[in-house]
C-alpha cells in the first residue's frame, strides 16, 4: 500500500473516531439515555435482570465508559445499588472492561493518524511511554487523570496493551474502593433509618478514606519526584 493511501486510510479512521466521540457525547447528554442514568431507573432495570444483574451492571458501566458517561456517576450508582463491597467489585470489573474497549477503539481508529503527526520532538515522548508504559499509566491513574479521555488517548500512543491494562487495574483499585466504600456505607445508614449508625466505625473509616483520597495525587507527585516512579 502506498504512503498516500496509508495516509488517506489513517485520516478516514481518525474521522470515524472523532465522529464516534461526538456521537457518544450527544447520545449521553441530549437523548433519553440521560434519563436512564439514575439510581432509580438503573435499579429497576437491574431488578428485572434478576441474577444477571451484576453482569448487566458491568456491561452498562463498560458501555458508559466508552460513551463518556462520568465515571463518578456510574461508580456512585454501583455503590448505591450493590453496597460498598460488591459495588466495588462490579465497578472495578466494569471499569476495566470499558477502559479496555476504549483503548482498542482509540488504537484501531486513531493510532495511525496520531503516528503520522508525531515529529522528532514528540517522538521521544511516544518512545518513552512505550518503554515506561506501566509506570506511566499507573502514575496517571493514581493522580486521577480524567478516566475516559485517558483510555482513548493511551490507544493513540505506543504503550503496550498489557502495560496499560496492568497499570489501569492497579491504579484504579484504591480510588474505586474508597469511593464505593464511602457511598455504599452512607447509603446503608440512610436506608436503615438508624441515624445512630452515622457514629459507627464504618462511617468514620469511610469518611477518613474519602478525605485521604484527595491527598493521593500530591503523595504520588512527591513519590515520583523522589525517583520511585518514572513517568513519560
Amino acid at each position: 500500500m502506498s504512503a498516500e493511501r496509508k495516509g488517506l486510510r489513517a485520516g478516514m479512521k481518525a474521522a470515524v473516531l472523532l465522529l464516534f466521540i461526538i456521537t457518544a457525547v450527544i447520545i449521553v447528554r441530549f437523548t433519553p439515555v440521560k434519563e436512564f442514568l439514575t439510581a432509580e431507573r438503573l435499579g429497576q432495570f437491574l431488578e428485572q435482570a434478576g441474577f444477571l444483574a451484576p453482569l448487566a451492571f458491568m456491561l452498562v458501566y463498560a458501555a458508559g465508559v466508552c460513551l463518556f458517561v462520568p465515571g463518578t456517576l456510574l461508580t456512585t450508582l454501583g455503590a448505591t445499588i450493590f453496597g460498598p463491597y460488591l459495588g466495588f467489585v462490579y465497578v472495578w470489573v466494569g471499569a476495566m472492561i470499558g477502559s479496555t474497549l476504549a483503548f482498542f477503539i482509540g488504537r484501531y481508529l486513531g493510532r495511525d493518524f496520531a503516528a503520522s503527526l508525531i515529529g522528532d520532538r514528540l517522538g521521544k515522548y511516544d518512545e518513552a511511554i512505550e518503554r515506561n508504559g506501566f509506570a506511566t499509566v499507573l502514575y496517571l491513574r493514581l493522580v486521577y487523570f480524567p478516566f475516559t479521555p485517558m483510555n482513548f488517548g493511551m490507544g493513540l500512543t505506543r504503550v503496550r496493551f498489557w502495560d496499560y491494562f496492568a497499570g489501569t487495574g492497579l491504579g484504579i483499585i484504591v480510588g474505586t474502593f474508597i469511593f464505593t466504600f464511602f457511598v455504599g456505607t452512607v447509603k446503608e445508614v440512610w436506608v436503615s433509618g438508624q441515624w445512630g449508625g452515622l457514629l459507627s466505625w464504618k462511617v468514620f473509616l469511610s469518611v477518613a478514606l474519602f478525605v485521604f483520597s484527595f491527598f493521593i495525587p500530591g503523595m504520588v507527585e512527591r513519590w515520583r519526584a523522589s525517583g520511585n516512579v518514572e513517568a513519560a
